[in-house]
């Protein structure tokens, strides 16, 4: 079976990012991740499955990783990904696929999500600062989802937000 446990995929394997606008929690969740891990059992490029794996995170953040060591993802499906996931977002009532929202926790742990101009008021009202963490959504490798997804903004993109 091409779909594995996300623990299993290589460092090198691709990833693709998705933050969620608003928390999705509960049976929303269940309904997202069962569609989700449904269109991954059955992914394929050019009729060749995928070796794939997905991970959730904080009720907000979808990872999707493919072994392209094992099996390269094409344009097609790669799109076909994004089409599933813009009717799930569509279900949902929440943004998934948008990359201009930014994600941040507070000072209590709780995540923000707001677009880029949001984050940069919040940057001059001091409300977020360089040590304030942020999700990386345009990270492309597994090891970057493992080790540099969640990070202080001076050291992210995000750093050129903070300053007006």
């Amino acid at each position: 079976m091409p779909k594995t446990s996300f623990d299993a995929m290589p460092d090198s394997a691709r990833v693709w990012v998705f933050g969620a606008a608003a928390p999705v929690t509960g049976a929303a969740a269940d309904t997202m991740l069962a569609a989700v891990d449904e269109h991954l059992a059955q992914w394929k490029a050019h009729g060749v499955p995928l070796v794939c794996a997905r991970d959730w995170r904080d009720d907000r953040f979808l990872a999707i990783a493919v072994d392209e060591a094992a099996t390269d993802a094409s344009g097609c499906s790669i799109d076909g990904l994004f089409r599933v996931l813009s009717q799930i977002e569509r279900e949902l009532g929440t943004t998934m696929v948008d990359g201009s929202i930014v994600h941040w926790r507070d000072a209590s742990g709780a995540v923000h999500s707001a677009p880029r101009a949001e984050f940069r008021r919040a940057a001059s009202a001091g409300e977020v600062s360089a040590s304030t963490i942020v999700f990386d959504t345009v990270a492309s490798s597994v090891q970057e989802w493992r080790e540099r997804f969640e990070r202080p903004a001076r050291d992210s993109w995000h750093r050129r937000l903070l300053t007006a």
